[in-house]
């Protein structure tokens, strides 16, 4: 007697759906999933002048500058003397509206290379709050609503009431001893 095999098919899954199910997941999860923005500071910068190229000297009244460092252990000091971050925007508000020339100010920045970005990124959200802080108030007191109501030409002439006037030193003493002994800068 012969006996003959049965041949046995080998059960396979039904795939052709698969694709749409998978388009469908990845449609979804692009839609429902949030991106992590980058921090970054929002500055527009003056138009380089091809003509003039060499940097200027300015004398500037002691009284018109207020002058911020950031250590390389992100330790905050305004004229010299270390303060708490919290009075920062404080300081920055004191400033700007008690200046004797409040168009002549100058807020200065140096940060240390070795600064953590988060302590600097907070420092110039401080600054930035600041004059918010004054022109929000100068907006109620001259107009009557927040400076956001106000017209764009009333936005310009805040302003140009509290021009923020901020100048970064990237340069330190620490920099310039590092250079001379021959490391790197």
């Amino acid at each position: 007697m012969i006996f003959r095999r049965k041949r046995r098919s080998i059960p396979t899954l039904n795939t052709t759906s698969t694709a749409d199910i998978s388009f469908m997941l990845l449609i979804f999860f692009l839609v429902t999933t949030s991106m992590d923005m980058d921090k970054g500071l929002s500055r527009q910068l003056p138009p380089v002048d091809k003509k003039q190229k060499e940097e200027r000297t300015i004398d500037v009244d002691r009284n018109n500058l207020l002058s911020v460092s950031i250590s390389a252990d992100n330790v905050f000091s305004v004229n010299d003397s270390i303060v708490p971050p919290e009075t920062l925007r404080r300081r920055f508000i004191e400033f700007v509206a008690h200046c004797p020339d409040r168009e002549a100010h100058i807020i200065s920045v140096n940060a240390d290379r070795a600064a953590n970005y988060d302590s600097y990124f907070f420092l110039q959200n401080e600054i930035v709050a600041a004059y918010n802080t004054l022109r929000e108030a100068r907006a109620r007191r001259t107009y009557g609503h927040t400076f956001s109501e106000c017209t764009q030409q009333q936005q310009q002439a805040l302003r140009e009431y509290y021009p923020q006037r901020i100048a970064e030193d990237y340069g330190t003493a620490a920099d310039d001893a590092r250079s001379q002994k021959g490391g790197r800068p």
